[in-house]
Order: C-alpha cells, then sequence, then structure tokens
C-alpha cells in the first residue's frame, strides 16, 4: 500500500473538517444511505508487538555475535552473552518507552494493517454504523500511521457494490493521503460514496439523518 506522508498527521484543518461535513450533507440529499468518515492518527501503541521483536532481534544478533567471535577466537562466555542480549534488550525497551514513534519500525507490517483493519471494524460498530434502518452505512477509514486505509460497508450497500468500486475509494483515499492531502482523499472519497448510494439507495421522503456528518479524529 503506498506511503502516507507524515505530514497527513497535522494538516487536517478545521475548514478541512467544516469541506467534509459540507461534502457528507451534500451527497446525503440525493441517498437514503449514510457516510461517515474516520481518520485515525495510530490504531494501535504496539508496545508489545515491538518488544516482541526486539527480543527475537537481541537473540538473532547475540547468536551472531557468537559465533563471529568464535571465528576470532575470541570464545563469550554464556553469561556474557545472556547479559549482552538483555542489555540490548532492555535498551530497545527504554527507546520504545520515551520515543513510541520508533515502534512501528519493528513491527511486521502485515501485523501493522491487521490492527489497522481491527480498528476500522471497531470504529464501525462503535458509531452505530451497521444500525441503519437500510443497512446502508459505509465507513471511510484511514490510519496514518500504519498507511492504511479501508471501506468498510454494511451488508445493504454491500451485497449490490462489486469490491473493486470499494478498491477504487481506497486507493483514492490513499493516494491523496501519501500527498499529505488527507482532507482532499475524504471529500473525494465522499463522493465516489455517495454515487454509489445514490444508485442503489435513492432518496426518500421525510427521510432521517441517522448518523452525524461529520470527519472523526482519534
Amino acid at each position: 500500500m503506498t506511503k502516507i506522508s507524515e505530514q497527513a498527521l497535522h494538516n487536517v484543518t478545521e475548514d478541512d473538517h467544516a469541506r467534509i461535513t459540507a461534502t457528507i450533507r451534500k451527497v446525503e440529499k440525493k441517498t437514503s444511505g449514510e457516510v461517515y468518515a474516520v481518520v485515525a492518527h495510530q490504531s494501535d501503541d504496539y508496545f508489545y508487538v515491538a518488544g516482541f521483536m526486539a527480543a527475537l532481534w537481541a537473540l538473532l544478533l547475540g547468536f551472531l555475535l557468537a559465533v563471529a567471535m568464535s571465528f576470532l577466537e575470541f570464545p563469550i562466555t554464556p553469561i556474557a552473552l545472556a547479559l549482552a542480549q538483555l542489555a540490548s534488550f532492555a535498551f530497545f525497551m527504554i527507546l520504545f518507552h520515551f520515543y513510541p514513534a520508533l515502534r512501528l519500525i519493528f513491527v511486521p507490517r502485515s501485523i501493522s494493517y491487521r490492527r489497522a483493519s481491527h480498528n476500522a471494524v471497531r470504529q464501525f460498530m462503535a458509531h452505530g454504523i451497521h444500525t441503519t434502518s437500510e443497512r446502508s452505512g459505509v465507513l471511510l477509514f484511514v490510519s496514518l500511521a500504519e498507511h492504511y486505509a479501508e471501506v468498510v460497508a454494511d451488508a445493504g450497500i454491500n451485497e449490490k457494490v462489486e469490491q473493486f468500486e470499494w478498491d477504487e475509494m481506497v486507493a483514492t483515499l490513499v493516494q491523496h493521503a501519501a500527498k499529505g492531502e488527507v482532507a482532499n482523499g475524504f471529500v473525494d472519497a465522499i463522493e465516489q460514496a455517495g454515487g454509489l448510494l445514490a444508485q442503489h439507495f435513492p432518496p426518500q421522503k421525510g427521510q432521517l439523518n441517522e448518523l452525524d456528518d461529520r470527519l472523526v479524529e482519534i
């Protein structure tokens, strides 16, 4: 997945929030469906995951050090090796405590993507997107630290839309965020989602606005 710029962490302004809200309201006038947007700065603290990976690295480096020392005819004692590995692990844990941004360097991408995806589902449930009357809610989700985006659609709309159409929205979110244009990505993706919802869930007389029209930052 395309890397998301670190600039994107700080460039969602009040004007951007207002523009996203206006876009959601505009597209929802043409559909009885609902669009919701969430941007997460990070989906997990990764302290224990990074610590586990650091422990594996400490063990591996200790083994390589012992092998290297044996070839140099300067064998290292088991106690010295264990102390060196323990000191290495402790150093990384202290580093992770004071500099949390370094943790993700040690976290496999598959794990960070999985955590971000789980967070997207949590947000979908926590904000009641699954409770709309027609099961037509769509969540647009971006997790910046993990460089991850996902669209979570409720059953009513998901069964009517092909997967590639959701993938196009994800691509829109990621491509804009990679350039530090998170708000533009949401605006474009909201319009894409609104177009699909309008096709399958046209507006109804007296329809209620069941979800807040806004971008949530977490």
